[in-house]
């Protein structure tokens, strides 16, 4: 709710600092989809998402799968808002991040594609490949964003940190495959993978420490399953983004990754949830695909 409760702060600001727009509102989940696509039919050429880094995704998915010259623009309103720091946006200041916008300031910044089809978990769509603005995730991320859904007395950061804690001592590890195009290979069983477009996810942990949205490559965190008290100390040291160096934990950079598993795997991107079509993973960067104003 906390996107609805600030609407009218960002239209009042959107009035002083960029007079003329048109706006929408979404009514259900998927149909930011259908206004991105609606809005680039009409000949828009900047479309701004104001949500958080599910809403900000599901436009970026659109805006790249044309390959066309519209940009994009994000003002944060959601629980996570990753993909904003990346940008130095925060839910906190909703001035700055609408003065940034308005600047016309813009940027070519990276975006991964998952070629393989996939479909939201829940339905609601046929298989297809999709863009990641920001994480993919595997293991005990998905299980944090499924344990988040149900909680009822949280929210923002507090709400990811505190579900996470919880599931360090509940959720299995994931046998899985990586590899990537220089050679990798990693068979084993994780607590948790994510390839990362950016620095940060699951509401401010620095998970791909040395991350930029536009180097031109992507990060793997490999998180070797362990012990609840081993657990615990990685959480710890996540936190802070000194995990890195830890024995149980790879961070690999390429331009493309390789995930393999028994069967068909629930992931999340972007704190969205997904299913493959198959037992594959197939994930690669498009350097400077996207373009965002306001960055």
């Amino acid at each position: 709710g906390r996107g609805a409760k600030r609407l009218s702060t960002y239209r009042a600001l959107l009035d002083e600092h960029l007079g003329s727009y048109s706006h929408a509102s979404t009514e259900a989940a998927g149909d930011e989809y259908d206004l991105a696509d609606r809005a680039m039919d009409d000949g828009y050429d900047l479309i701004v998402a104001v949500g958080g880094d599910g809403t900000w995704s599901h436009v970026a998915d659109r805006v790249a799968a044309r390959g066309s010259d519209v940009a994009l623009g994000v003002l944060p309103a959601g629980t996570g808002n990753d993909f904003g720091r990346n940008l130095e946006l925060s839910f906190s200041d909703p001035a700055a991040a609408v003065k940034a916008l308005a600047s016309g300031r813009d940027r070519k910044v990276d975006i991964g594609l998952v070629h393989t089809p996939s479909a939201p978990d829940l339905g609601g769509g046929s298989p297809r490949s999709r863009h990641v603005l920001n994480v993919i995730g595997i293991g005990f991320d998905v299980a944090v964003i499924d344990a988040a859904a149900s909680a009822r007395f949280l929210k923002g950061e507090l709400l990811y940190k505190i579900t996470a804690l919880q599931q360090l001592f509940r959720v299995p590890g994931a046998p899985l495959r990586a590899s990537d195009e220089d050679g990798f290979e990693q068979d084993a069983t994780h607590l948790m993978v994510t390839i990362s477009n950016g620095r940060w996810f699951g509401g401010g942990f620095p998970i791909a420490p040395d991350g930029r949205i536009d180097d031109g490559v992507l990060h793997a965190c490999l998180i070797g399953d362990a012990s609840p008290l081993q657990r615990l100390k990685l959480f710890g040291l996540a936190e802070k983004g000194r995990h890195v160096g830890d024995p149980r934990v790879q961070i690999r950079s390429a331009t493309r990754f390789r995930l393999d598993f028994d069967a068909s795997v629930r992931f999340e991107v972007d704190g969205d949830v997904f299913r493959s079509e198959g037992s594959t993973l197939d994930l690669e960067v498009r350097p400077g695909a996207l373009t965002l104003v306001g960055a």
